[in-house]
């Protein structure tokens, strides 16, 4: 199984970003897929979490700015990123857990991308 983080980049605080997460190997559509992300110095904490019939849940300061969604037919998730602030500079990665369900929880992925890196400028 792998899993292909990309569309991060350098953006100005208010711009957007969409990120994208192919993965192949596997049967994507049966799966759970979430983002975390991890700022220098700090722990690797949950974004966002999508499950098999697309249902999704947001950490708190994300929700209203970011949204999930997956395309089952390219076994692709996106992470469409909108009113960015300085605090969301991080490398975002994506991650997919072998049941269909949503968790929050880091240590129930099963597999994770190489990451990609956000920074928003004040």
């Amino acid at each position: 199984v792998q899993l292909q983080a990309s569309g991060g980049g350098l953006v100005q605080a208010g711009g957007s970003l969409r990120l994208s997460c192919a993965a192949s190997g596997i049967t994507f559509s049966s799966y759970g897929m979430a983002w975390f992300r991890q700022a220098p110095g700090k722990e690797r904490d949950f974004v966002a979490a999508i499950s098999w019939a697309g249902g999704t849940t947001y950490y708190g300061s994300v929700k209203g700015r970011f949204t999930m969604s997956r395309d089952n037919a390219k076994n692709t998730v996106f992470l469409q990123m909108n009113s960015l602030k300085a605090e969301d500079t991080a490398v975002y990665y994506c991650a997919l857990r072998r049941r269909g369900l949503i968790s929050t929880t880091r240590s129930e992925y099963d597999y994770w991308g190489q990451g990609t890196q956000v920074t928003v400028s004040s």
